[in-house]
């Protein structure tokens, strides 16, 4: 009965592991998180999410308050310590496709495939030898606090507010999992009773 448990215990953690293709992100931007910081008083929020099996990268934006109208916004990867520095732009140059431009407030949500050069910026394919390259070396460090999404304005044109994207833990399967293995613990200490 025990080898039952062990094996159901795997399935479970395999079911799990196998369905979490899509990997959530987040970030904050503001001026105090750019470098150098600025007071700027613009705020903005952003969501991208990374699916490993379809290549597709959608990137959903708010952003409002800014002292100068956007110009441009892409993110850039990777900087040499979490959280802190500069790094060169890693997507769409000079700006991702249909991003609102000249003005202060608005949203943004596009999906970028990955396997395709009009997601990047050239400079970044040739620096990792071909796309395919770029993507490996792009999303193995999403998350990780060195890549940032940035919107420059003509007021700041350096980048007036910027957030750093961090992974978002997905409830969900967290929730299903440890349900799962209660389950399985309780039925084991029920065995043994």
């Amino acid at each position: 009965m025990k080898r039952s448990l062990v094996v159901a215990m795997a399935v479970l953690f395999l079911t799990v592991a196998c369905s979490a293709t899509t990997i959530t992100y987040q970030a904050f931007l503001s001026g105090p998180n750019e470098a150098p910081p600025n007071a700027s008083p613009g705020t903005g929020y952003a969501v991208v999410t990374y699916d490993s099996t379809t290549h597709l990268l959608g990137v959903n934006v708010t952003f409002s308050g800014l002292l100068g109208t956007t110009t441009a916004s892409h993110i850039h990867c990777c900087t040499a310590a979490p959280f802190a520095g500069t790094a060169g732009v890693a997507t769409t140059t000079p700006t991702f496709a249909g991003f609102p431009l000249g003005v202060t407030s608005g949203s943004y949500n596009n999906v970028l495939d990955l396997t395709q050069a009009s997601s990047w910026n050239p400079a970044f394919i040739t620096l990792h030898t071909n796309i395919a390259g770029a993507e490996a070396f792009f999303t193995a460090h999403l998350g990780d606090g060195t890549e940032y999404l940035n919107i420059h304005t003509s007021v700041v044109p350096g980048g007036e507010i910027r957030g750093f994207l961090t992974e978002v833990p997905e409830p969900a399967s967290m929730t299903l999992m440890a349900g799962g293995v209660l389950g399985l613990l309780t039925k084991l200490r029920k065995r043994r009773a």
